[in-house]
């Protein structure tokens, strides 16, 4: 993510150091700013962030591809974007319509593979976008590419545990065994279905179509049922039943919109 420059003018408003809610105008002269460039991040990932900080409740403002906010919540931004670094994964370079490009048909490869490229295509900064399963990349980035499909096709570039797609009906799944644990936290069922699905799903890999944010949500809510098992299951008194129902009705109000 590139930074552009903070504004020439040092001056910060009374009110900014006051600790009381800033009203935060991009124009006014008086209040310093600091410029991110995300013109490489795509509708969805803008939407993300823009939603993150309105749960925050940080101020900031939309200059073209640019997000601009006070320079004295430039802290709480940077942790912000390290938490989307984080625990939603690193965001891909979006190849534009209009730039030269070039499309490699891996319509006989494997989900696995193309996740595993997917990936390295991310970790290597590499822009680009898919259209069903044709990758379409910067023509300039084309050798590179070709490097990548080589070495998984020779077997030297492995898909990772994390990188498969969680199972099909996942989010089905977590509101069927939330429910039940929320109206019996003692559901023997349930509870094994929840601590085989932590093994498969991972945050950094949403379904297809679904907020990388959200899933996320659900990927904790069900860790933290997983941790409640495990610490009940060590605890030689009677479990906190409250808790439990508390942690699944959680859950299931998060996933009840997708299913």
């Amino acid at each position: 993510m590139a930074f552009v420059n903070k504004g020439d003018d040092q001056q910060r408003s009374e009110r900014a150091d006051s600790g009381e809610p800033f009203d935060f105008d991009p124009n006014d002269p008086t209040v310093v700013k600091v410029h991110y460039d995300l013109a490489a991040w795509n509708f969805d990932q803008r939407a993300e962030l823009s939603e993150a900080l309105a749960a925050a409740e940080l101020p900031h403002a939309w200059d073209g591809d640019e997000i601009v906010i006070p320079e004295r919540f430039e802290k709480e931004i940077d942790a912000l974007f390290e938490y989307f670094d984080e625990e939603l994964g690193q965001f891909p370079v979006v190849l534009a319509d209009d730039e030269p490009s070039t499309d490699f048909v891996l319509d006989e490869w494997s989900v696995a593979d193309r996740t595993t490229l997917s990936d390295a295509l991310i970790e290597s900064e590499i822009p680009h976008r898919w259209k069903g399963t044709t990758l379409i990349v910067a023509a300039d980035a084309e050798h590179d590419v070709d490097d990548l499909l080589d070495a998984i096709e020779a077997g030297e570039l492995l898909a990772t545990g994390d990188g498969i797609e969680p199972p099909d009906g996942a989010l089905g799944t977590m509101f069927v065994a939330a429910d039940k644990l929320a109206k019996d936290p003692l559901d023997g069922d349930a509870r094994t279905t929840l601590l085989e699905l932590g093994q498969q799903i991972d945050a950094k890999h949403p379904p297809y179509g679904l907020a990388p944010r959200a899933w996320a949500g659900a990927v904790r809510g069900v860790a933290a049922i997983n941790d409640k098992i495990v610490a009940d299951s060590q605890t030689p008194v009677a479990a906190d039943e409250s808790e439990m129902i508390g942690l699944a009705q959680d859950l299931r109000s998060l996933v009840r919109p997708y299913v």
